[in-house]
């Protein structure tokens, strides 16, 4: 029996066509892009050629360009190493790990981290993260979709307000659950911005990290001078070909699958067993993203009970999964028992209307088994 899939905000299946139209530079097309011969300037070329591409899907390609990375974790190092720099860093409590930790470290290495609160969908609280900016502030991360609630942070209007109050900060923003999902064109505040190709039907291996021509990026990866000198290390041809064809898939159909997703949402909320589940996402969130929660009982033994039954959803970040409560959970507000028993299930382009019934009926038998057991 084939498995249903529900743990698309931690990896989706490489869509296949992209991947067909990719093989040939695993295969005729292999050469390194940096070689000057003319079969390797030819392959340079289609990287070009493929990075205005995925560049296009959000911005003007006048104001913005891209270096290609191996995930979206290394884009957020890069960004926060690049520019908190001097002064104070501002982020939130809400940032995926691949941005709490490297705060982590510049703290430990000397610099100022200030942490701004979460709503209680886990979206920031704007009035918090403002009050924590000041003149002496370098640069301020703010994810766009919350990996584990699906809160939407309006990050243009927030990145306006940041240089309101401090012109010279820079402002980054993760938007690797939002990139190819949600409807957004990137505005000339936002400095730095975060994509992974294996959200949206990409192969592992391969991220990118859009930057504001006007603004600087220092390299994070030494070496031989790829990517204009900002991102050592030959470029991964295959997976990059692969991501530009997956995006302008993802894109070409975006408005309609949200508007699907969006029905999924629903249906997948109004079938919930109400007197064990209680919805964590609000109705505003994404719709790729929808985290619950059966308060009192563990999430983490829930979803294997559902694994068993042939249904595969998360039970928070994939990142941070070895950790009992969620941080971002307990920010919003939540307390140990409600953390405790989160599951968040997330949908993809893939996703169909008899796979959500049937995994809803499945966490609802799993969820009443496990309840009659703690009684």
């Amino acid at each position: 029996m084939e498995k249903i899939y529900l743990d698309n905000a931690a990896t989706t299946r490489p869509d296949q066509k992209a991947v067909e139209a990719a093989l040939s530079y695993l295969e005729e097309n292999f050469y390194n892009p940096s070689a000057l011969y003319k079969e390797g300037f030819s392959v340079r070329k289609d990287l070009e050629k493929a990075r205005k591409e995925i560049v296009s899907c959000i911005s003007d390609s006048g104001k913005y360009d891209m270096i290609f990375t191996s995930c979206g974790s290394e884009s957020d190092n890069q960004a926060i190493f690049s520019a908190a720099r001097r002064g104070n860093f501002v982020t939130t409590e809400g940032e995926h790990a691949a941005v709490f930790s490297a705060a982590a470290e510049l703290a430990r290495r000397g610099t100022e981290v200030r942490y701004a609160k979460l709503n209680p969908d886990g979206g920031v609280n704007e009035g918090d993260l403002l009050s924590k900016v000041d003149k002496d502030t370098s640069l301020v991360s703010v994810i766009h979709v919350n990996n584990e609630t699906g809160a939407v942070n309006d990050i243009a209007g927030l990145a306006e307000k940041v240089k309101k109050i401090a012109p010279r900060a820079l402002f980054h923003s993760d938007g690797v659950q939002a990139f190819g999902k949600i409807p957004f064109r990137l505005s000339g505040a936002v400095d730095l911005y975060s994509v992974s190709a294996h959200k949206i039907g990409g192969v592992r291996g391969v991220g990118g990290l859009f930057r504001n021509k006007s603004k600087n990026l220092f390299p994070y990866i030494f070496g031989g001078g790829q990517e204009n000198g900002l991102r050592s290390g030959t470029e991964n041809t295959f997976a990059i070909m692969q991501f530009s064809a997956a995006a302008k898939k993802k894109f070409s159909s975006l408005d309609g699958d949200l508007a699907r997703i969006r029905g999924y949402n629903r249906l997948f909320r109004s079938l919930l067993d109400e007197k064990i589940f209680q919805v964590m996402s609000s109705e505003e969130a994404s719709p790729y993203i929808l985290s619950i929660s059966a308060r009192g009982l563990r999430g983490e033994v829930l979803q294997h009970m559902a694994d068993d039954a042939g249904v595969l959803v998360g039970t928070g970040s994939a990142c941070s999964s070895r950790n009992r409560y969620s941080r971002v959970i307990l920010a919003c507000g939540a307390d140990e028992k409600t953390a405790d028993g989160v599951l968040r299930i997330s949908f993809s382009a893939q996703t169909t209307e008899e796979a959500c019934r049937c995994a809803a009926a499945v966490i609802n038998r799993c969820a009443a088994e496990l309840w009659e057991r703690t009684k």
